[in-house]
């Protein structure tokens, strides 16, 4: 409040953003706070009922202090409401500034806050899935190990279960959380725990002959031993329930196998982080009390899934084994280690000769940098005539000088896009996988995957006359295309814009447009077509919103989102700052701070 005070009186509230700023990160405990609250209320008022005169002295505490307007208990509520309503005041408070200068200082203000209260909410979201895990936890007979090293829970259920060299059907329940499945048999009320399944050892396969017996517990898939160990088959009671448990095993495994997880030579795991911790892409916060985001096991950098892509080079000069990363102080053959963060406005230079210190540079400028052939250099300083220029290598992450002719300019790569959050998108994948995926959809279902013998080249698979197509979608100077005659800037343009044109602008035969992404459930494409035959079918629009970041989903009830997205918001009630909306067919839960909603 003094800050605040001291800023209107003093410095005509020219700095008033700046405050909020920097007591972001003191605010975070509100987190804590805001989860203890429900259990605070309820214990004051088990002690108001059980002990007369701690009531009669709380009653007495509150005539003295406030007239009796306000008890302890509606005082214990204050912090949160406050804490949670400090971006909606500056959300007015930006509506009513014409000033450019203070708009868009009080916009980075309204960011910080918004940050804030979504990592409040999280917080108070994990701690309810975290009393969830308990109760699962109580529930498992012989399970010695605490189930939240497993991660956030995805789905439970009856099934059952024969591994790959016996016929034997198992009923069993099994519990899926991010890392591992809990195999358990059902005893009354409770489970006795058979075996748990390490995820991270195991890949997901559709087992589609099993689909044409149509009976009861015929429906199946694979989890296949990524080592050639004995897999696993699972069978579900009906076709609806295996699509439902494959969904939510490859979100599962996309958690901890996610797009990108090796980009730019990291190595990003999931990770508990016992400290607040930012991002190093978008700088907003990892949100949560477990499993938060992603740590980079050889260079220690943090990131959010959706952020994965775009983290600059990795230093690969430490290795992380527990705990939060905290960078070396040291120095090596002289060598000023610098920060792992890069600059992405200096330019790129590519190595193409070998220098290890011979000729070394003159004595006043500094010592000398180590590359080799491939290495990518940032250019620090550098003048057309010297013989010496200073850079970064990114490989090392070491400063120093090299000769100017070692290298040349580094051709402008953009940025991986990170596709994993489209219901279309399937990531490497092989023709007769694709064949696989698509046996048993409706005609017009497809998917766009990453071509595994073509680095880096892209093409579509659909379903058509009852047979899988398969095209490839070609790049040329930086455009997209499947016909010549029309190209694109980006992946996502061309599959927008297929949806809504039929493909054989480029095959003759292929007269259909892009319609069911493979990741949908079919009933999914039934369900928006009856929506307009019938309007009493489909939910109310309370508004349209522009996703303002990239939101990936971590389980099957959320909405991931691309920055630009436009969002039709069906709900606003949910008490942890999520609505409910949809996206191109998809609907689910997203974070509302993720989001502006349009005027």
């Amino acid at each position: 409040m003094q800050e605040i005070h001291d800023s209107i009186v003093n410095k005509d509230d020219h700095n008033l953003y700046q405050v909020f700023i920097n007591y972001k990160e003191r605010l975070v405990i509100y987190g804590q706070y805001c989860s203890g609250v429900e259990s605070a209320i309820s214990s004051l008022d088990y002690i108001s009922k059980t002990k007369e005169d701690v009531r009669l002295k709380l009653e007495e505490c509150s005539k003295r202090a406030n007239n009796g307007k306000f008890t302890l208990r509606d005082l214990l509520v204050v912090p949160m409401q406050r804490v949670l309503k400090y971006h909606l005041l500056l959300q007015e408070l930006v509506k009513h500034t014409h000033d450019p200068m203070e708009k868009s200082n009080l916009k980075l203000a309204l960011d910080a806050m918004k940050d804030l209260a979504q990592y409040v909410n999280e917080v108070k979201r994990d701690n309810e899935t975290l009393r969830e895990i308990k109760q699962f936890q109580l529930s498992i007979e012989n399970l010695n190990q605490p189930v939240l090293l497993f991660g956030r829970p995805q789905g439970d259920g009856e099934i059952r279960i024969t591994t790959l060299d016996k016929h034997t059907k198992q009923e069993r329940h099994i519990f899926l959380f991010d890392l591992a499945v809990i195999v358990c048999k059902r005893k009354g009320d409770n489970y006795e725990m058979k075996e748990i399944i390490d995820l991270q050892q195991y890949k997901i396969a559709n087992n589609p002959t099993t689909d044409k017996e149509n009976k009861k517990w015929s429906y199946g898939f694979y989890l296949i031993h990524t080592q050639g160990q004995n897999g696993l088959e699972f069978y579900c009671k009906t076709k609806d329930l295996k699509k439902k448990w494959l969904e939510q095993f490859e979100m599962a495994l996309s958690n901890i196998r996610p797009d990108y997880a090796d980009s730019n030579f990291h190595d990003f795991k999931m990770h508990t982080f016992t400290r607040v911790t930012s991002c190093r892409v978008c700088q907003m916060l990892l949100r949560g009390t477990f499993y938060q985001g992603y740590l980079c096991f050889k260079c220690g950098a943090k990131a959010h899934k959706e952020c994965l892509g775009r983290v600059d080079n990795c230093g690969r000069v430490n290795s992380v084994e527990q705990g939060p990363f905290k960078p070396p102080e040291k120095r090596t053959n002289g060598l000023r280690r610098a920060s792992r963060q890069v600059d992405p406005g200096l330019p790129k230079m590519r190595v193409i000769r070998n220098y290890t210190g011979t000729p070394p540079p003159a004595l006043h400028e500094g010592p000398p940098l180590h590359i080799q052939a491939g290495d990518t250099v940032e250019l620090l300083r550098g003048e057309a005539h010297t013989v010496f220029w200073q850079g970064r290598n990114l490989a090392s992450g070491e400063v120093g000088f090299f000769p100017s002719d070692a290298v040349k300019p580094s051709p402008c790569v953009p940025k991986p896009v990170d596709y994993s959050c489209q219901p279309w998108y399937a990531g490497p994948m092989e023709r007769l996988q694709a064949e696989t995926e698509l046996i048993n959809r409706v005609n017009s279902t497809y998917l766009v995957r990453l071509r595994t013998k073509e680095s880096g080249e892209y093409a579509i698979s659909i379903k058509y006359n009852n047979e899988a197509k398969h095209i490839k979608i070609l790049t040329r100077d930086g455009f997209f295309h499947i016909a010549e005659n029309r190209k694109f800037k980006s992946l996502m343009e061309l599959v927008e814009y297929y949806k809504h044109h039929s493909l054989k602008e480029g095959f003759r035969t292929l007269d259909t447009t892009l319609q069911f992404p493979y990741k949908e459930p079919e009933h999914a494409s039934g369900q928006r077509g009856n929506r307009t035959g019938n309007s009493l079918l489909s939910p109310k629009v309370l508004g349209i919103a522009i996703a303002r970041y990239d939101f990936c989903a971590r389980d099957m009830r959320e909405l991931s989102l691309l920055k630009g997205d436009m969002v039709k918001i069906y709900t606003k009630m949910s008490a942890n700052g999520w609505w409910r909306g949809e996206v191109n067919g998809r609907v689910g839960w997203f974070p509302s701070t993720y989001v502006e909603e349009d005027e």
